[in-house]
Order: C-alpha cells, then structure tokens, then sequence
C-alpha cells in the first residue's frame, strides 16, 4: 500500500467523521469510522521527516496551512461541536515534526561525536543525549495540550511513536495500542465508563492495520492534496450543514 492510497484512506475517514458531526451532533457510530485518519496522518508525518529533502520548506507548509486552516476549523467546531477554543490538526503535525526534529538532532549529534572520539557506543552521552531529546518531546507535547491543538499530547506522542520505532511493526504496533489505551482509558476514568470510548480506542488501535500495510512507496504524487482537502471541506460542511 502507497503512501498516496494511505492519504486517500485518511482523507475519507476524516471526511466521514466530520460528516457524522455535522449531520448528527457530537457523538454518532461515523466518528468510529474516522478514527483512522490521524494515526494515518501522523505516520505520513514520521515518513515525511524522513524522506523530505527540505526540512524547513516541509515546516514551513504546515505552518502556513495551520494558519489557513484555523478559520474554517474554527468554525466548523465552534458550530459543531464545542465552542472550546483549539487549534486546528496542522498545528499538532507541526508540533510532532517539531518534537521528532529535536530528538533526531539531539541523537544524530551523538553519534557523529561518538564516531569522532570513542568506537564505544554505549557512551554516557548518547544516553544523556537521549534523554534530553526525550524531554524536548514530553515538553512539546504538554505545550500541545496546553495550547488545545487538535489531538493535544496523544497526537504529538503518536507522532514520535511512529518515528522512534519506525524500524519495528511490532515495537510500533505496541506502543501505539499503549498510547490509545491511556488516551481512551483516560476518557473512561474522566467521564465514566461508557462502550463508545472503548469502540473509539478499538477503532484507533486497527488504523495500525493500514499503516502496517505500507510498502515504502509514494504512489501517486499529489503534494497538497490533504493540504487544501483539510481547510476546503471544513468551509464546506459549514455552508451545507
């Protein structure tokens, strides 16, 4: 499965999950349906990370889109669905490339010293190096939750997730059940227990099927796809509904 056909998956669970808020309120049996787009879209983050050619350029894109995007969001939720002030999913993405940005620094720079001084890789700098990239991540990730980002701390999480065990399915598979299980888990402690956040979490786990089905290739080249879809069908459903 291409990247292009994962976007194309996301991209329709994210429609149909708006389209479920917008037609019938809060909550409706559609959100589950869209719990797949944003592991999907922070999974392309962590890929993205890793085959741009021009990281500033790829930061740059979000934030510009972030901004666009703030308005029609804003008026899609505050209508919707809580009249809550957050911002809109571009900013969490960004915030997660942020985060695996800041990390991957902080590791690449051990290693080259490492290289340069000492064939010991278990040195206590690459533990001190990983470590504080760590706490850049965590940090990024309560500034996420305390801006009130689409998705918050778990989104931001999900994306260094994806990028920290990129190497293992399984690794990968594990620590994103684990994350969904305190996401949902949280909800059920919070608010009582009801089925639906435990479908919600169920639904959030099998995105990892989509994503575990990912053959490396890009498919289709259709950059600004997502981009403009995003911010498009939000001012849309706002005029429809």
């Amino acid at each position: 499965m291409s990247s292009f056909i994962l976007k194309i998956i996301a991209i329709v669970s994210m429609l149909i999950d708006h389209v479920g808020i917008a037609y019938f309120g809060h909550f409706s049996y559609l959100n589950l349906i869209g719990r797949f787009a944003f592991p999907i879209f922070a999974f392309q983050i962590s890929e993205g990370f890793l085959h741009t050619k021009n990281l500033s350029k790829y930061f740059f894109r979000l934030a510009i889109f972030a901004a666009i995007s703030q308005i029609p969001f804003s008026l899609f939720n505050n209508t919707f669905y809580t009249n809550t002030l957050s911002l809109n999913i571009f900013f969490t993405l960004l915030l997660g490339l942020l985060a695996i940005s800041i990390y991957d620094y902080f590791v690449n720079n051990t290693k080259t010293s490492q290289n340069e001084t000492s064939k010991d890789s278990n040195t206590p700098i690459k533990y001190i190096s990983q470590f504080l990239g760590i706490c850049f991540v965590i940090i990024i990730s309560i500034i996420a939750e305390l801006i009130n980002t689409d998705y918050g701390y778990w989104g931001v999480l999900s994306i260094f997730s994806f990028y920290i065990f990129k190497d293992s399915k399984l690794k990968s598979i594990i620590s994103f059940a684990f994350l969904c299980i305190i996401k949902y888990g949280y909800s059920i402690i919070a608010y009582g227990y009801n089925i639906y956040y435990i479908l919600l979490g169920l639904f959030t786990i099998l995105s990892i099927i989509f994503i575990s089905l990912y053959n490396g290739k890009q498919g289709k080249k259709i950059k600004y796809l997502f981009y403009l879809f995003y911010p498009i069908h939000l001012i849309l459903l706002y005029i429809l509904f």
